[in-house]
């Protein structure tokens, strides 16, 4: 194949950046694949011509009548419509060290406005199978790219970005902040295709293990736990290239947090004890957060014991943390969001004094657009009310009032679950009565 400028079958760069074509491509789709560069303006007999096969088989694999197998065809098809090797899982192709995967414009413009646009248009309706796709195709084209001895030359802005995001969702929907999240996310792969000292691979790797951690975070408040704990994997793995051990240790907790608030605590306290042995008895705010993570796994799995070890710890860290580790961001351990775990391990363990200290201490640090940890630190101060006081109704009452109140964005995923839990630890006698009843509707409506 002439490498001297782009084939005329080559397809237009926009559909590099459209997730129903890239996931149609990773799965070698061919059927999908060709009949989305027909309806992009390549031609069959243009395929065909550069393809090496006949237009008519073009047209049968186009109507899902033939099919594309053979390595060779499918190399060839990737050189002739210019689809980067990684994506369908080949080696890069000659061409690529001529033409980037990612260039800086478009046929539409800048690909960064457009992937932004096409995020944000997905998550618009929700966290649904399409805007899915879109992330996990975000998410794997970065995983394609950390197997490879490459980094960028300039991180400087996407570094300020992910402070950014760290500082969380800012009264905003979480449908909203992911969208901007993945799609500065999805910037670092064309970064990461160039080659680049030792040092600033590790910058990029950090900063991807950063940026993939609070995806994951995000998607876990949505209530998306499979697709949270694949983006933890791929921060666990920049993480880990990064040779930063704090952040990998920070991964790992904030992991731990999935099946702790979905229904699994004995397999959260093994992440948050991998977390704690990966931090060092250092304290770190990674080490607090472990320690603290590890004390509400402990308190939910019944292990009252362990579940004090881990807070006396996580408590004694929290009082030596210096005064960058103490800020109030995802990527650090402030006083509130220590306060906010202590309230959900004190709950637990049945300690409605403790728990109502830190609830009151979290409520005044927290911030009026703190929609999502206001939510559940009222919830854990209802469970106080049925557990300690005994006053079911009024506890029941104060969910319903939290659910009723929230914007639709935070109605689902975490908030959704905190409450649910409250309504499964009302006795069977009880839930029949009008508020565990209406309780119940609300959150099976």
């Amino acid at each position: 194949m002439d490498d001297s400028g782009p084939s005329p079958a080559r397809i237009p760069r926009r559909l590099l950046n459209d997730p129903v074509f890239v996931r149609a491509v990773h799965d070698r789709d061919f059927t999908a694949v060709f009949a989305m560069a027909r309806n992009n303006g390549v031609s069959f007999y243009r395929m065909s011509q550069s393809c090496g096969m006949k237009a008519e088989r073009i047209s049968k694999i186009a109507r899902g009548d033939a099919s594309v197998t053979a390595l060779e065809t499918i190399e060839r098809v990737a050189d002739a419509l210019g689809i980067p090797g990684a994506l369908l899982g080949l080696a890069a192709r000659p061409w690529e060290h001529h033409f980037p995967t990612s260039p800086p414009e478009s046929d539409d413009g800048d690909d960064a406005v457009n992937r932004r646009r096409l995020l944000r248009g997905a998550l618009a309706t929700g966290l649904g199978a399409t805007a899915l796709t879109a992330l996990t195709d975000t998410r794997r084209s970065l995983d394609l790219a950390l197997a490879a001895d490459t980094a960028p030359a300039d991180l400087s802005d996407l570094e300020a970005a992910a402070e950014t995001y760290g500082y969380g969702y800012h009264g905003q929907a979480p449908t909203r902040v992911l969208a901007d999240l993945a799609s500065d996310f999805a910037e670092l792969r064309p970064f990461l295709d160039t080659p680049q000292p030792v040092p600033t691979r590790i910058r990029v790797c950090r900063t991807a293990g950063q940026m993939a951690g609070m995806v994951a975070i995000v998607l876990h408040d949505l209530g998306a736990r499979k697709d949270a704990r694949a983006w933890f994997a791929t921060a666990s793995t920049a993480a880990k290239e990064s040779r930063d051990n704090q952040l990998h240790a920070w991964v790992l907790a904030r992991e731990a947090m999935v099946p702790l608030n979905y229904g699994a605590p004995q397999a959260a306290a093994l992440l948050a004890e991998q977390a704690r042995q990966i931090a060092g008895d250092r304290p770190t705010a990674a080490a607090t957060l472990a320690a603290a993570v590890a004390a509400r796994a402990y308190a939910l799995s019944h292990q009252p014991e362990q579940a004090r070890k881990a807070i006396t710890t996580a408590d004694a860290f929290m009082e030596r943390l210096d005064t960058q580790a103490r800020a109030d961001t995802w990527l650090t351990h402030g006083e509130q969001k220590h306060h906010v775990h202590l309230s959900h391990a004190f709950t637990a363990l049945g300690d409605t004094t403790r728990a109502r200290e830190s609830q009151h201490r979290a409520l005044e640090l927290s911030a009026p657009t703190s929609t999502m940890t206001r939510s559940l630190l009222t919830i854990d101060a209802a469970t106080c009310l049925h557990h300690d006081d005994g006053d079911t109704e009024q506890a029941c009452r104060r969910t319903i009032t939290v659910m009723a109140d929230l914007p639709a964005a935070f109605r689902t995923g975490l908030v959704h679950r905190r409450a649910l839990d409250l309504y499964h630890s009302v006795p069977a006698r009880h839930q029949r009565e009008k508020t565990a009843r209406e309780l119940h509707e609300l959150l099976t409506a």
